[in-house]
């Protein structure tokens, strides 16, 4: 099997299909998680706002998934976050959001692992609201649910390819496929080198660009954007405020606290007309304003342009239902999140779905494909083999290392400690050791590889700056030592 795209779908697939004992080769153009996949709201839904478009099956498989997640496979990557919803927000919206709360904790309690997860959906009074959001105006209630939140996305992708070459895989970055020819297919390394591979079956989970393999696939790219903020500008919340936009009642403004005294402040969804671009997406100042003035409207001191310190966005590769035309028809907001598989060829697209979803859009690719080579192999195992760095939350707990390193490395973190623990850039918490990590053991190969997809100081934009000289020596020490 030939895996082409190296973010949390083509990552997912080389584990499962490597764990069944398949011969994969993994081909990124770029990096691990170059892509989407480092762009998201580093969430592991449940499904509240599949539940408000009626795809109860698709909140179904999403807490079923995050419970996986939280409880087998990557449980140092993903824990329990509040998400609070201010009754000055409107208590009809607030009244709306208990009653979600309520349904998604039904539909959690009815997948194995789901019950204990995460604590119940409960309203809660003033006092508590300004403990969990300080940033919050006027002396009111709200309702607080809970979701799963991950450390970093772009982590559990590297995780999931680690282990996919623990597992038997090989995964090879920089390397661009170009063609697929029958059973042939055409790579482009990125020092010119041409090779030729021979595939039993090409699994295309290339994301927005899935249809430079297969033009057939109908996509419609949708953009979400993020503003990154200073924690203390919002009072330091410890739960994700919860905010509405206006005219909508499925669609939310998260602030998000996240490691580091920052705070990610998302997402817009908006549709992306023509070709898929190389480069990385960026918000439009309208996405900007939007974000800013939906979440001002429940703050005592609100936030302005000059308080934003970086900002990201990503593309979605939302699928475009067969029936709906010619064109998309309706808001890339109200298109399903589902996934599609399709063959064209020797090649099957998988393309679609959630991060949440991932290992479930694996398997089902997986099974699809020793299916079309017409061998037997085990069925997926997956769901309960843990990802590197992964152990019982009672034996991470137990790790001889910061808190910080253990949610990022797991088990792994007393070997990053071990090549040191100075900082990267002062006033962060990022150290030289998670560099030569990142270069002797999850692939890295420049400077952009370590800041911007291994320890992600690359989403505050003055920080990258002050990191780039330690980068560099760093890389060129741990490349010229082997």
């Amino acid at each position: 099997m030939v895996v082409v795209g190296g973010g949390v779908t083509g990552a997912g697939v080389a584990l499962d299909a490597a764990s069944r004992g398949l011969s994969v080769v993994l081909l990124e153009r770029a990096d691990l998680a170059a892509g989407t996949s480092r762009w998201s709201s580093k969430l592991v839904h449940g499904g509240l706002r599949y539940l408000a478009h009626g795809e109860f099956g698709l909140a179904r498989e999403s807490a079923r998934e995050r419970a996986v997640l939280m409880g087998a496979t990557a449980p140092h990557l993903v824990r329990p976050l509040p998400f609070l919803v201010p009754d000055v927000a409107g208590r009809d919206v607030s009244a709306l959001a208990e009653a979600g709360g309520r349904l998604g904790d039904a539909v959690r309690a009815s997948v194995p692992g789901g019950r204990r997860s995460l604590p119940v959906t409960r309203r809660v009074g003033a006092a508590e609201v300004a403990r969990l959001t300080p940033g919050v105006r006027g002396a009111r209630g709200g309702v607080v649910f809970w979701d799963g939140q991950l450390t970093d996305d772009a982590r559990l992708v590297v995780a999931l390819a680690r282990s996919a070459v623990a597992a038997g895989a090989r995964v090879l970055t920089g390397a661009a496929v170009r063609a697929v020819d029958g059973a042939d297919v055409h790579v482009e390394l990125d020092n010119g080198e041409a090779l030729a591979l021979r595939a039993g079956v090409v699994v295309n989970a290339a994301g927005v660009w899935a249809q430079r393999l297969a033009p057939a696939v109908r996509l419609v790219p949708s953009r979400g954007s993020h503003l990154v903020v200073r924690a203390e500008r919002l009072g330091g919340p410890t739960a994700a405020l919860t905010v509405p936009l206006p005219g909508s009642r499925s669609r939310y403004v998260f602030a998000l606290p996240q490691p580091g005294g920052l705070v990610y402040l998302g997402l817009t969804d908006e549709p992306v007309p023509g070709p898929v671009p190389e480069e990385d997406p960026e918000p439009s100042e309208a996405e900007v304003q939007q974000l800013l003035d939906t979440v001002n409207r429940v703050l005592a001191h609100p936030l302005t342009r000059a308080d934003v310190i970086g900002s990201y966005a990503g593309l979605r590769p939302l699928v475009l239902p067969a029936a709906a035309g010619a064109g998309p028809g309706d808001a890339t907001a109200d298109l399903s999140r589902r996934h599609l598989l399709r063959w064209d060829g020797p090649v099957l697209t998988v393309v679609g779905g959630k991060l949440t979803t991932y290992r479930a859009m694996a398997e089902e690719a997986v099974d699809a494909a020793v299916a079309r080579l017409g061998r037997g192999a085990p069925r997926s195992r997956t769901d309960r083999l843990p990802l590197v760095g992964a152990a019982p939350r009672v034996a991470l707990e137990r790790v001889d290392a910061p808190r910080r390193l253990v949610e990022r490395y797991g088990t792994e973190a007393p070997a990053v400690v071990a090549l040191g623990v100075e900082p990267v850039v002062e006033g962060r918490p990022e150290t030289v050791g998670e560099l030569r990590f990142a270069v002797r053991a999850e692939g890295a190969r420049s400077v952009a590889d370590l800041l911007d997809r291994r320890v992600r100081i690359g989403l505050v934009p003055a920080d990258r700056e002050r990191a780039v000289p330690v980068a560099e020596r760093v890389l060129t020490e741990e490349l010229t030592s082997y």
